[in-house]
């Protein structure tokens, strides 16, 4: 695998592209607003930035890692010839299932599809293509430059050899990978959001205040965040989405949203990338320190 097509410049998509650009893969960039590829790929400089002065790389490697990225607002020419695409666009399954059925028709036969969802069916992605032994997922962390962890999920007819072809790349990528099945939620939502949601009914009941919760989290169970902090950081949208998918999938209340979590974002309140979440960020400068936290 040399060309690697990455869908979504948002946070985890120039994330993705920034460390296959990194370890020397053909990459492009792919979405369809000019803005969010060039506010994507300043991104990626300013992080590579933020390596050089933690001496990580070179003036000479970033210079490097840029011209292996080119952005596209064409999928068709974005995915030509590519290897590999990954999908990190909205974790909206209908949007999903929309752009795999035309990569199924836009890639070569040969080409692997991966999604980087936290939470959508492997499985069901797959059925809209042609090519689902050739479907997978690729759950990378935020920040993915900096976290180590890819969950490698294997749909129902995800082949042994497309498999293990990604679990030797994301090594390449000096990543760690862990396979796991295709269940809702995966290991790493299936754990976490529920914990998430177990604090927002905490808050919700009265039990205790934001600052109580996260500090007893942080100080008493060793977390580097607060679950409370944690689901600003994520996006209470993001954290609601994945609930649902799992009480949809499962049918156990245990994964029902609180109605806090509920009414939060229907009111507009999603975390960081809206100023206000369970902390208020613009008084409190809260997200610069969250960011702190990552760099």
């Amino acid at each position: 695998m040399k060309n690697i097509a990455v869908i979504g410049a948002g946070t985890m998509g120039n994330g993705i592209a920034h460390v296959f650009a990194q370890y020397g893969y053909t990459t492009n960039l792919i979405d369809i607003s000019p803005t969010s590829l060039e506010k994507g790929v300043a991104t990626i400089a300013k992080n590579l930035d933020r390596m050089i002065a933690k001496a990580v790389i070179s003036e000479e490697e970033k210079a490097k890692t840029l011209a292996k990225i080119s952005t596209y607002t064409d999928l068709e020419q974005g995915v030509k010839n590519v290897d590999l695409v990954i999908e990190a666009a909205s974790e909206n399954l209908a949007l999903k299932l929309k752009i795999f059925k035309e990569l199924d028709i836009l890639c070569e036969p040969k080409t692997i599809l991966a999604t980087n969802t936290s939470s959508i069916s492997i499985t069901q992605i797959a059925a809209a293509t042609q090519r689902p032994d050739k479907v997978i997922g690729m759950h990378f962390m935020n920040p993915v430059p900096i976290m180590k962890l890819v969950e490698i999920i294997r749909g129902y007819s995800t082949s042994n050899e497309v498999t293990e072809l990604i679990m030797a790349l994301a090594h390449k990528l000096d990543k760690t990978p862990t396979a796991v099945n295709d269940y809702p939620g995966f290991v790493a939502n299936r754990i976490l959001m529920p914990m998430i949601n177990e604090a927002i009914e905490t808050l919700y009941n009265g039990v205790a205040g934001v600052d109580e919760i996260d500090t007893v989290m942080r100080l008493g169970m060793a977390h580097p965040m607060g679950p409370l902090q944690l689901a600003d950081f994520i996006g209470l949208d993001v954290c609601l989405s994945i609930l649902n998918v799992m009480y949809d999938g499962f049918k156990n209340p245990k994964y029902a949203p609180c109605p806090l979590l509920a009414n939060m974002v229907m009111a507009g309140k999603l975390g960081v990338k809206s100023g206000e979440g369970f902390y208020d960020y613009a008084a409190s400068r809260k997200a610069e320190t969250v960011s702190k936290q990552f760099q």
